[in-house]
Parts: C-alpha cells; sequence; structure tokens
C-alpha cells in the first residue's frame, strides 16, 4: 500500500497522507456490465457519506493502521469497488474487477470538535471537507478509483467518509459495504452479508448510452447559493404525524402501554417492537409518506407559487423486491428507479395533509413489476443519463432511506454520534432521509434548499410542530 505525505491545508482539514489500498486477495470476478439502472449515475456526482465517532481508546496511530488492514480485507469481498470503470468498442459500460486498488487518506481538523458538527442549526461547512472526490462526476471512474475512504482526526472525534462511484453502487450497496468495513474492523471473521454480483436480470441491457467524447456533465448548477440543515423527527412525532394522516386518535401513553405488553410477551429487542407498534394495520398511509407530504407542502408553501404552477415530488424506491423474479436483497450495483408525483402547487396547499399523502401512495404502491419493467424499456428507447436537479424551481427530491443501517457502524470503540454527507449531488429541493440515532422509528431529513425557501419552511408552523427541539 504505497503512500504519499501530504500537507495540504483545505479550510480546517489539513490532508496528512494518502495512500493506495489493494484487496487482501486477488478478485475471481468476471467484469460486470452496468445496468439500466447504472447507467444514467455516469453523470451524477460519487456517493458521499460518513460516520461522526466519538475518539477510541486506542491511538490515531494504531487506527489507520486497523483501518487500512480491515479495508484490504473488506475489498476482498467487494472485488468491483478496488476496480475501474471499462468501455469496451461496442458502447458497452463494465466494472474491471482488476484490483486497481482504492484511496486512502489521512487528514486532521484541529479546530473542529464534535459539537460543531452536530450542534449548529446549518451543517457546518468544513463537513464537506472529510470527503474524498469533490464533485467528481461517476464517469471519471475510467480514470480514478471507485472507491475513497477518508479518516478526518477531530479534536474530540474521529469523522470515518467514503466516497464511492454511483454507478457502480445505490445507497443498498453502499451501506452494505460500509457495514461491512465496520465488521471487518471490530474483528468479525465471517460477514454477515455477503453481496451478490450477478447480472442475470431485466436490468441488464443490450441498449447502448451514447456519451460525449470527454464523459457527461452534472445537470445542476454545484454552485448555487444553498442552505443544508437537518431536521428531527422523534419516534413519537413520527407516530403523531401519522395518525393525523391517517385520520386516526393517536394516544402517547395508550401505546407505551401496548409497548410495555408486548415487552413481557416477546423477547424481540425494544426496537423491533416499537417497530410492530408503530405499523397500524388499517392505516393505509405509511409514517414515512406522511413526512414527505408535510414537507412537500411546506416547500410549496415557502417558495409561494401561483396556484397553476405544476411541482414535482421525487422519491427514490428499490426495485429488489418489486421485480419478479425479485433480485437478491444485497445484488451489488444500482436496483433503483425515481417516482416522480406532479401536483399543482393549489393541489398541494388546498387539499389536507391525507390528500398529499395519498398521491404519493398511490405511486408507491403502483411501482411493482410491470412498472419496473416498463421503466426499463421506456430508457432502452431512449438511453439516457439521469437528469438530476430543480430544473423549474418547483421539483423536491427524497433520497436515501431511513431503512438503511446507518448506525450498524461499529469499528471497535463504539456506534456512530451522526450521519453526515460531503456536498455530492446538492442543489434546491434535494432531501435525504436518515434514521434518527435513537432508533425506534425516529428519522432525520437532510433538507438543501435555497435560503429563502429555507427560511421559510423554518417559520411554517405546520412543518415545525413535528420537528424535535422546536
Amino acid at each position: 500500500m504505497p503512500c504519499s505525505a501530504m500537507s495540504k491545508a483545505s479550510g480546517a482539514v489539513t490532508l496528512v497522507n494518502k495512500c493506495t489500498i489493494f484487496p487482501s486477495q486477488k478478485s475471481s470476478i468476471p467484469d460486470l456490465k452496468l445496468s439500466v439502472s447504472d447507467l444514467p449515475m455516469l453523470s451524477v456526482h460519487y456517493i458521499q457519506k460518513g460516520c461522526l465517532f466519538t475518539c477510541p481508546s486506542f491511538s490515531i496511530t494504531h487506527l489507520i493502521s486497523l483501518l487500512k488492514l480491515s479495508l484490504s480485507q473488506t475489498l476482498t469481498h467487494f472485488p468491483p469497488l478496488a476496480g475501474r470503470l471499462l468501455t469496451d468498442q461496442d458502447g458497452y459500460v463494465y466494472i474491471s474487477c482488476n484490483d486497481t486498488g482504492v484511496d486512502f487518506v489521512y487528514a486532521t481538523a484541529t479546530d473542529i470538535f464534535i459539537r460543531d458538527v452536530i450542534g449548529s442549526i446549518d451543517v457546518h461547512d468544513h463537513v464537506k471537507e472529510f470527503f474524498p472526490f469533490d464533485r467528481t462526476v461517476s464517469y471519471q471512474g475510467h480514470f480514478s478509483p471507485l472507491l475513497a475512504v477518508q479518516v478526518t482526526e477531530l479534536v474530540d472525534g474521529v469523522f470515518i467518509g467514503c466516497a464511492v462511484n454511483h454507478s457502480v453502487t445505490d445507497g443498498t450497496s453502499f451501506w452494505n459495504f460500509f457495514n461491512t468495513f465496520a465488521e471487518v474492523s471490530r474483528g468479525v471473521k465471517r460477514i454477515t452479508k455477503q453481496p451478490n454480483f450477478t447480472r442475470n436480470s431485466i436490468l441488464i441491457s443490450n441498449a447502448v448510452l451514447k456519451l460525449p467524447v470527454n464523459g457527461p456533465k452534472v445537470t445542476f448548477d454545484a454552485d448555487a447559493p444553498l442552505r443544508e440543515r437537518i431536521f428531527s423527527f422523534s419516534r413519537e412525532s413520527i407516530q403523531r404525524l401519522k395518525a393525523k394522516t391517517n385520520n386516526q386518535k393517536w394516544n402517547f401513553n395508550e401505546e407505551i402501554n401496548i409497548v410495555e405488553l408486548m415487552a413481557k410477551q416477546s423477547n424481540d429487542p425494544l426496537i423491533m417492537r416499537t417497530e410492530k407498534v408503530a405499523v397500524n394495520s388499517t392505516a393505509e398511509i405509511s409514517s414515512f409518506q406522511s413526512l414527505c407530504a408535510l414537507l412537500w407542502r411546506a416547500v410549496t408553501r415557502a417558495r409561494k407559487f401561483p396556484a397553476s404552477k405544476m411541482t414535482t415530488f421525487r422519491m427514490a424506491v428499490n426495485c429488489r423486491h418489486r421485480l419478479h423474479p425479485k433480485l437478491d436483497p444485497l445484488y451489488f450495483g444500482n436496483a433503483i428507479q425515481s417516482i416522480p408525483t406532479y401536483t399543482s402547487a393549489g393541489d398541494v396547499l388546498s387539499h389536507d395533509l391525507r390528500w398529499c399523502a395519498e398521491q404519493l401512495n398511490k405511486n408507491v404502491k403502483a411501482h411493482d413489476n410491470v412498472m419496473v419493467r416498463k421503466f426499463v424499456e421506456d430508457w432502452e428507447k431512449d438511453p439516457r443519463c439521469f437528469p438530476l436537479g430543480n430544473f423549474d424551481g418547483a421539483m423536491v427530491t427524497m433520497g436515501s432511506s431511513p431503512r438503511f443501517p446507518m448506525y450498524d457502524n461499529d469499528f471497535g470503540w463504539g456506534r456512530p454520534v451522526a450521519i453526515r454527507s460531503g456536498r455530492a449531488n446538492k442543489f434546491d429541493g434535494k432531501i435525504s432521509a436518515f434514521p434518527g440515532r435513537e432508533g425506534g422509528g425516529s428519522v432525520d431529513l437532510e433538507v438543501v434548499l435555497s435560503p429563502e425557501t429555507m427560511e421559510g419552511i423554518e417559520l411554517d408552523t405546520e412543518f415545525m410542530q413535528y420537528v424535535s427541539g422546536y
């Protein structure tokens, strides 16, 4: 693992050294053809996600050595991440699992405390410096590593940030890698979730995506002025919102009694019991769809559109279980599609919360095997990169998922304190959903908006009444 010393300061973060990490064993995986879900991501930035931790009891020198060794061992289970993209003479794009290696960066932030990262209202600007491959477009995976890991030493903590090529992984695959990296680091001998690299589904196509000679560009203004804030929603708040959406009565004390009763009848962990309580068998609208509808209404109000203005709410959905036959839950790659819901600003604001949630609910329910295959067929007729952005000023795009196991990452000294993302793929109206640290159905929304719109939702009483700490 050749290393090079660095003394590059970027704001409050100083890059100390950079290494190339190779898999501990040679790959036996053949080249993997990019699918109809992978190819559109060639024009978007690398995924940038990471975890904030308190300091371990051992030295930073030992930590860096541990993570380098663990990363090398983890790459043996994820050989595509140590490869490069390759386009053949017919225009098909593959992942060449050639063991070329990944980047490992060690950096220090001697002026930044954990409280600086999680204590401010807006996301701290220096968080963006905790990630490698800043604003790197996924097409560059032809020439650059598909994965980079940056370990940033804070005054009283450590941030482990990953940048992964988005044409190689979606959120499901990303967090499976990150979880496995943590498992290996804390000494687990046999990983619990071996990725599946098969390429025999409807997602693998003979259609060719024609790209510019120098590769595609991002389709949004990456330099537009934006504000970014984390809004936290407790389990209690989420359940209260869901009850309102479904026109149900909700009593917190009654719910606590139910939880206590179930605790006597089950040996399941508390988080599993509360999840069972949280889902009412007669409810039509999910907690998450209720939250999306709440946000859609608040953003639409804040943008002050005329009633006739058409608005769009996009939700990314996992297609692994929607296809028949189903894909393996640990299928490695992108298996997502973006579902748009279109409604005028007047309809969003003149109807109640339930009506808005129903529009989202109907589209999500309708996205079955037939619809997934239709999306594939439509793309094959017109192969193109994914047009990410807010082109008419009236779009909201929801990504990531509160179901992802983001806090299931113990590298050997405890769970993360917080989850944060980098500058990648941020534009007005981009929202990412994270699980809350306390679990049990709590949710954090990473909200990126124009400064004017952000100020508007902060003054929106319907929205803010559900935000924790308001």
